[in-house]
């Protein structure tokens, strides 16, 4: 009979996988961005953290700092996206203003910020759950 925590631990180790990989082509696709370095080392570092948590589970302080990052660089980005609209985002491919760019800008860190909490909430369980034994 399996036992559900090895069923739960084999689909999270799964999906912190494919996230990680995910991560990885997001930096990979950046090349023809105007600030690629940036965006790069911040979707390599979110995949870092990802494949950092499949090999040591109570890690989370590397995690909580991609988040931080990611979420204060997001509220800098806050006001150009109040000026545009959630559909007008994906309108088309072609970034066709600064808004736009901005916007989906903003939702790629919100993506970050909310995995890498995660891998933090998720780590810092995971350690207390060790300190316990």
């Amino acid at each position: 009979m399996l036992d559900s925590r090895t069923v739960a631990s084999k689909a999270m180790t799964l999906g912190i996988g494919t996230m990680g990989a995910l991560l990885v082509f997001a930096a990979v696709v950046q090349y023809n961005d105007p600030d690629p370095y940036s965006w790069s080392a911040l979707y390599l570092a979110a995949a870092g953290v990802s494949f950092a948590a499949l090999w040591v589970p109570g890690a989370w302080n590397a995690s909580a700092a991609v988040a931080a990052v990611a979420s204060i660089w997001a509220v800098t980005l806050a006001p150009a996206v109040v000026r545009t609209s959630f559909p007008e985002l994906f309108r088309s491919w072609e970034m066709m203003s600064r808004e736009m760019e901005e916007g989906r800008e903003f939702l790629g860190l919100l993506l970050v910020a909310t995995w890498t909490s995660y891998l933090a909430y998720r780590g810092r369980k995971v350690r207390r759950q060790e300190q316990r034994r």
